[in-house]
């Protein structure tokens, strides 16, 4: 049996995620009050019903701290009990959530008490604290539209049916803040800039060009070297601790070359020897979203 509690900020993407666990087959059930989560998980673990052997359970602020407060704990009872059970948490950024709920003109679920926006959504975050802390997957859907939300559901939760360990790189602009997901974050901006190139500079860490100039910096090789013995020395330090997810972030300064060239090769080299590797390019317009070699294919 696998249980998915799904959580996360008003206006990140919950909805979008447990709707396209449904569509994966899951039985989903929203907005269940946390003190009301043990009897259910309790129903769905004794009965013989096939329809609960995958359940993802939303769950949100609009409960008390204790209540929420006690969800970690419960799941640690279930995991040693030998039920498959991971966390899953969508947040995003303040300025972010800010132009979703102005854009939506949706009331807060957390303002009440005469809180204005703002304040709500710092209310959110202190009270979802405990849920973040036991997160097994966190996904920052600040820069993300609806269809890479639920490509990235797809190929993060149900691409991991059996317990191995899913690990995805993904290259970041640091004008553009750095991913509030990423559990390893290493900075591409010491290697000689493609930017400044006039040629280049239209140009991706994807494009042949690119690939090529950056390939002559040595630089760039052992950022690459360095990258990969670091993940491979905290990699059994996952597994040993039953992590099923591994973000490791790259960034540059506009996430377009250095770091979109990186992560490409990081995920070539630990491809080949890990089933569950993936990209993510936040930087890059959707149509330079599909890895090379899967295209060539």
């Amino acid at each position: 049996m696998r249980i998915l509690i799904v959580s996360g900020l008003s206006g990140s993407g919950k909805s979008v995620a447990l709707h396209m666990l449904e569509d994966l087959g899951f039985y989903c059930i929203d907005n269940i009050p946390a003190a009301l989560l043990k009897s259910f998980i309790s129903h769905t673990v004794r009965t013989p019903e096939p329809a609960y052997e995958r359940t993802a359970i939303g769950l949100d602020a609009r409960n008390t701290a204790s209540e929420i407060a006690s969800v970690p704990k419960l799941l640690e009872e279930l995991k040693r009990g030998g039920i498959q059970c991971e966390v899953l948490f969508l947040t995003a950024s303040e300025d972010e959530l800010l132009r979703r709920f102005a854009e939506t003109r949706r009331k807060h679920p957390m303002s009440r008490d005469n809180l204005d926006l703002r304040a709500a959504m710092a209310k959110e975050r202190e009270l979802l604290e405990p849920i973040v802390y036991a997160a097994d997957l966190v996904i920052d859907t600040s820069r993300m539209g609806v269809h890479e939300l639920r490509d990235i559901v797809h190929r993060r939760l149900e691409q991991r049916a059996e317990p191995r360990l899913s690990i995805t790189f993904e290259s970041f602009g640091f004008k553009h803040g750095i991913p509030g997901d990423a559990d390893f974050v290493f900075d591409a901006r010491s290697i000689p800039n493609p930017y400044w190139e006039p040629t280049l500079r239209p140009l991706t860490g994807r494009d042949t060009e690119v690939v090529k100039f950056l390939e002559s910096q040595e630089a760039a090789g052992r950022l690459i070297e360095d990258i990969a013995r670091f993940i491979d020395a905290r990699i059994p330090e996952y597994q040993a601790s039953n992590r099923g997810y591994l973000t490791v972030a790259v960034g540059c300064t506009g996430g377009q070359h250095r770091s979109v060239y990186i992560v490409d090769r990081l995920a070539e080299r630990f491809g080949a020897r890990f089933a569950h590797v993936s990209t993510r390019h936040s930087a890059l317009p959707a149509m330079q979203l599909v890895h090379p070699k899967a295209a060539a294919g």
